[in-house]
């Protein structure tokens, strides 16, 4: 998920400047955003969209918008909700356009004239975000609104948006003095370029990262399918008789399981490890102490102790010492089970016949050993069952359909901007259409890594948009003729990332601001999280859990084995997603007058003071590929996926005890959350259908760190 204040507020460039590269844009032939597509939903025209439109259209779009908004601020009449509040949810509707077709491509099918485009477009976006947000004409029109709020005759969605934009505005410097006001429009400019520098840096390093081999052999244990996969992606790179294990975002990398040549396994956990750290031009340590350290001042000068603080203000946690108390609940059980695994895997080291001590490199492999042991489960037994295109139709799509009555058909007619994107119309429980479904699953050079979901279009009755949302992967791509076949991890990926498509889709709200997933981040995971639940559901697991060669159905005892191991090893996986939530806390508490830091002394010292320092689980990600905190919105918090695994597990704790999968819980859900977006206090939200707060129980249960009861 992106930044979900950056979704909500654009971001320019000077007046001059814009209107006059518009003025340009405007007289063209085609021009595939200065109106709404044509499309179905408003899809965007992918056929029609090339490199070179991006930057007069978002020049182009900015011009724009600031002439909507300096007409709502000069405004000569008294304000109203209507035409001030309002009438800044209707502005910027061709830069939204742009902006989310552009983002789209730069993270997921990015080139150099893009990243040209993004460079020179980032600081210009971040002043025209300024010049709305700063402007004292207009914030003194919704302070007005603001301050006469109870006496206006409006539904609790138009008080709620009234609240948002007031505190958006604040929180975006409104009240700074003029001076002020000058070095904030410093400091996100400043921001908004070593970001983008960033991302830049990490995508390269990333893709120079990867593990590139010259000897078959030393492949042993990959299946025939990887290694053709790796000789395709040498092949793409144009290098010959080698083979290549490209990097995936996170510190540890699927291969690490199954490679039993111990030295490929280190040097393959090193090229991850240090894939931003060699020096050159790749290296991104300077570049995010600097971004820390500019986002410490800035913090400072809107009046917080730090940018956790500042960032924290509007999310579910409120604060800082929330979050920390809240994993204080989870790191000393945590250790205790990492400390008890690595006995149990160093045992099987020496019964494998070796006499190394456990390191990184080794965990995953003979983790593994020990699951097949303790379980009788072997991995390459499972991804025959989860070929890609029947998890998505029979197991995605089908809980979706048992839970919300959801139909898909998918739609060959609409572009796509890589041939390997699908699009399925969704439809809703009574057949009317909710929107289109983009998927793009296979991981490329030119993509960010991760997964993620987002929108081209968003939902809102005030401008009259039904959703037009993406899922993002970054699955393995077979060689030619091959089935796709998934990890439980990937098949888990599809649920999670389709469970944010559904917050999108049930969107309901009349204002763009507030509808869908335009909530908190420690809120947004939440329905993602919960929808993961289903992946392994009796009913829905029997539904797409087949062989991709024979057709049978995956035999009871293995899903049985797969139920009983799969609480295996979550020391490790709390772990390194808690010394990485704790790495983002560390970074973004620091205070103004700190210089900027070492990044590696920082770093270990941070996981030292923290005690998550844990002996052989690495963070899930380093301080200098950690795209979440750095260029993603998630500064600050990272630590959401285990305050929203608190939240997903309590409510799916409800409904095993009221039925499970049944579409009388799914409806439930929908009306209560996934439909309402960001119209009522998350606390609110959440008890309304638990019943009560949050607990952390059935989060300690759901990973064996506890047992029911206890």
């Amino acid at each position: 998920m992106k930044s979900v204040r950056a979704l909500r507020l654009t971001a320019a460039i000077s007046t001059l400047a814009i209107c006059s590269a518009f003025a340009v844009r405007a007289g063209a032939a085609e021009d595939p955003f200065s109106s709404p597509s044509t499309l179905p939903f408003e899809a965007p025209r992918f056929d029609q969209i090339k490199d070179e439109d991006f930057q007069p259209a978002l020049e182009g779009g900015m011009a724009r918008q600031m002439a909507e908004v300096e007409k709502i601020a000069d405004n000569p009449a008294p304000p109203t909700f209507e035409n001030t509040i309002v009438a800044m949810e209707k502005s910027g509707q061709m830069l939204n356009r742009v902006r989310s077709v552009f983002g789209a491509l730069t993270q997921a099918n990015t080139n150099p004239a893009l990243q040209k485009v993004q460079t020179v477009e980032g600081p210009r976006q971040a002043a025209h975000h300024d010049a709305i947000y700063l402007n004292p004409k207009l914030f003194a029109r919704v302070q007005a609104i603001y301050d006469r709020r109870e006496h206006l005759k409006l539904d609790p969605e138009g008080r709620q948006l009234i609240e948002i934009y007031y505190k958006d505005f604040v929180h975006a410097g409104a009240k700074l003095s003029d001076a002020d006001k000058v070095r904030l429009r410093e400091l996100n400019k400043a921001l908004s370029t070593l970001q983008t520098e960033f991302g830049h840096r990490l995508l390269a390093g990333t893709k120079a990262g990867a593990l590139v081999v010259d000897d078959k052999s030393k492949l042993a244990g990959l299946s025939e399918g990887e290694i053709a996969a790796a000789a395709q992606a040498a092949a793409g790179r144009g290098l010959k008789d080698r083979w290549v294990v490209p990097l995936q975002n996170t510190t540890q990398q699927p291969s690490l399981q199954d490679l039993e040549d111990r030295t490929v396994r280190e040097a393959l956990f090193q090229a991850s490890w240090t894939r931003t750290e060699k020096g050159d031009a790749n290296d991104t340590r300077t570049t995010i102490a600097a971004i820390a350290k500019l986002r410490a001042e800035k913090a400072k000068l809107l009046g917080y102790p730090n940018f956790a603080a500042y960032t924290l203000e509007d999310q579910m946690a409120k604060t800082p010492e929330a979050v920390e108390r809240f994993m204080a609940q989870l790191t000393p059980a945590t250790d205790a089970r990492i400390r008890a695994d690595a006995e149990t895997i160093q045992a099987m080291i020496a019964k494998d016949g070796q006499s190394f001590q456990l390191k990184p490199w080794d965990w995953e492999r003979y983790a593994e050993q020990v699951r097949k042991a303790r379980y009788d489960l072997d991995e390459n037994q499972i991804k025959p069952y989860f070929e890609l295109d029947n998890v998505l139709k029979n197991g995605v799509f089908y809980a979706a359909n048992q839970l919300y009555g959801l139909t898909f058909k998918e739609r060959k007619d609409i572009p796509v901007y890589q041939p390997d994107v699908r699009v399925f119309q969704v439809f809703d429980k009574d057949g009317s259409a909710l929107g289109l479904m983009y998927f793009d699953y296979f991981k490329r050079d030119n993509k960010s890594g991760g997964a993620w979901m987002s929108n081209f279009v968003g939902q809102s009755r005030l401008l009259g948009q039904k959703p037009v949302i993406y899922n993002v992967a970054n699955f393995p791509k077979p060689a030619p003729g091959q089935p796709a076949l998934l990890t439980f991890e990937d098949v888990t990926t599809m649920f999670h990332e389709f469970g944010h498509a559904l917050h999108g889709f049930f969107a309901d709200e009349t204002y763009p601001a507030l509808s869908g997933t335009h909530v908190a981040r420690d809120f947004v995971e939440f329905p993602s999280q919960f929808n993961e639940n289903w992946a392994l559901y009796p009913k829905v697991l029997q539904h797409y859990a087949i062989h991709y060669k024979t057709g049978e159905p995956m035999p009871q005892a293995l899903v049985d084995k797969i139920k009983t191991a799969s609480g295996f090893d979550q020391g490790y996986h709390l772990g390194e997603l808690i010394a990485a939530a704790e790495l983002d806390i560390q970074w973004h508490s620091l205070p103004a007058s700190e210089p900027a830091q070492d990044a590696d002394a920082f770093e270990t010292m941070a996981l030292k003071t923290t005690h998550t320092d844990f002996p052989n689980v690495p963070t899930r990600y380093r301080s200098s590929y950690f795209q979440h905190i750095w260029g993603n919105g998630y500064a600050a918090g990272y630590y959401a996926y285990l305050w929203t695994e608190m939240l997903d597990d309590d409510v799916y704790h409800w409904f095993t005890e009221h039925g499970g999968l049944t579409r009388a819980n799914g409806q439930r859900l929908r009306d209560m959350i996934l439909s309402r977006g960001h119209t009522r206090d998350y606390g609110e939200m959440f008890r309304a259908f638990y019943g009560k707060d949050p607990e952390i129980g059935p989060m300690l249960v759901h990973r064996g760190l506890a047992t029911p009861g206890s």
